[in-house]
């Protein structure tokens, strides 16, 4: 693949990678692979916004070659510390070696930590700039979006927003354009994305959405470091962001449960039945057969969660776990939930999920139900009744 042109001496020179299926550690599914982007100004002076995945290197340097010698880059952009941005950095910084590295004092830090580079470093701060000739870069720190380091680079002149891990997605397509892309696949994966990786940090979020407003900075088109880059509208994964960041969803509702023998899925099956005529979508996924990514996506968009377990040792089977460890790190913002499940001698994982549930953040709506060894006819009626008591509790919320 050939450099792509974002706009007048600016290109896309990053890499796709197709194969990839996980990402952070196996807990966010990237069905769809991903790319990592990296962007060459050519100008007066030649600048490079982040790099690329290690073993990616020699692709992008071969499409930098293809614009400039590699030799003739001025500044090596660093807006975020993170190896699948940064892999590439040392491989670059040999072919050029008048380059200059830029980024925040925690960038510093954590580049030289990484690679133990003795560089030439210049810290920036929010708005400092860099005078590329025609062009200047202007800098706007992002702490915690999504590690400390992190900073997006901003080109007044072209109103492009380069953010780096803001406003991505996992998708790799041998298109670069948002227009040229299928819309739902896009913003699909922009939600995957915002939901595995952003959620926990929407207050910040929100804070740095309205301060680049209060700046009233015009952004016609925004380049992120993962995935498509946003042209036809840009302000359409703004406005996205800002109500994944406030907590608004639809009134649906997900069942996530594991079971031993069948009688907690038998359980499922009546509350979903309950849900659904009250009129509400629903979506049930038993673990570990559902992917946990595509579950935190899902619940993105969905007000409620129920989560069931049958007892094993006095706690939830051991299954069941990774996704509540999940939502405990991610904080899911207004979310309703509650428990389920069937237990043998004595109970336990109710209690389990129930409390997990509190530390995640979420309002328990309902106490958790509970059946003892198989279901009754009866209970099972009151499996029903229950998914429309967490309905009617959840619509009034």
């Amino acid at each position: 693949m050939s450099p792509v042109k974002v706009l007048d001496d600016i290109y896309w020179v990053g890499a796709v990678d197709w194969n990839i299926r996980n990402f952070h550690g196996f807990s966010y599914s990237t069905h769809r692979g991903t790319t990592y982007n990296a962007y060459l100004i050519s100008d007066d002076k030649i600048a490079l916004v982040d790099t690329v995945y290690g073993p990616f290197g020699g692709e992008m340097i071969k499409r930098i070659s293809e614009i400039v010698a590699p030799e003739k880059i001025d500044y090596i952009v660093a807006n975020h510390v993170e190896t699948d941005h940064s892999g590439a950095i040392s491989e670059v910084l040999k072919l050029s070696p008048k380059a200059k590295v830029v980024g925040t004092a925690r960038c510093k830090q954590g580049l030289f930590k990484h690679y133990f580079g003795d560089w030439d470093f210049q810290v920036v701060k929010t708005g400092d700039e860099i005078d590329l000739g025609r062009r200047s870069l202007r800098f706007i720190e992002a702490p915690m979006l999504h590690w400390p380091d992190s900073m997006f680079t901003y080109i007044e002149d072209d109103a492009l927003l380069l953010p780096n891990d803001a406003f991505g997605q996992h998708l790799a397509t041998s298109k670069r354009f948002d227009d040229e892309v299928d819309e739902n696949i896009v913003m699909g994966e922009a939600a995957k994305y915002y939901a595995n990786i952003l959620w926990p940090l929407s207050s910040l979020l929100l804070k740095k959405i309205d301060e680049i407003q209060r700046q009233k900075l015009k952004i016609n088109m925004i380049a992120p470091s993962h995935g498509i880059i946003w042209r036809s509208n840009p302000m359409k994964i703004v406005e996205a962001y800002l109500r994944w960041a406030k907590g608004e969803a639809e009134n649906r509702v997900l069942i996530v449960y594991d079971t031993m023998w069948g009688s907690t899925e038998k359980m499922a099956r009546a509350i979903l039945e309950g849900i659904m005529s009250m009129g509400i979508e629903a979506g049930i996924y038993r673990i570990p057969y559902s992917d946990r990514g595509d579950i935190i996506a899902d619940l993105l968009e969905a007000k409620g969660i129920l989560i069931g377990s049958s007892t094993i040792n006095n706690d939830i089977i051991p299954t069941v776990a990774p996704i509540l460890e999940d939502l405990k790190g991610l904080k899911p913002i207004g979310k309703v939930a509650t428990a389920f499940g069937s237990y043998g001698w004595a109970g336990g994982a109710v209690k389990t999920i129930e409390e997990t549930l509190k530390q995640a953040g979420m309002e328990i709506t309902l106490p958790g139900l509970t059946v003892n060894w198989v279901p009754n006819q009866k209970e099972i009626q009151k499996c029903v009744e229950f998914g429309k008591q967490f309905v009617k509790k959840m619509m009034t919320l």
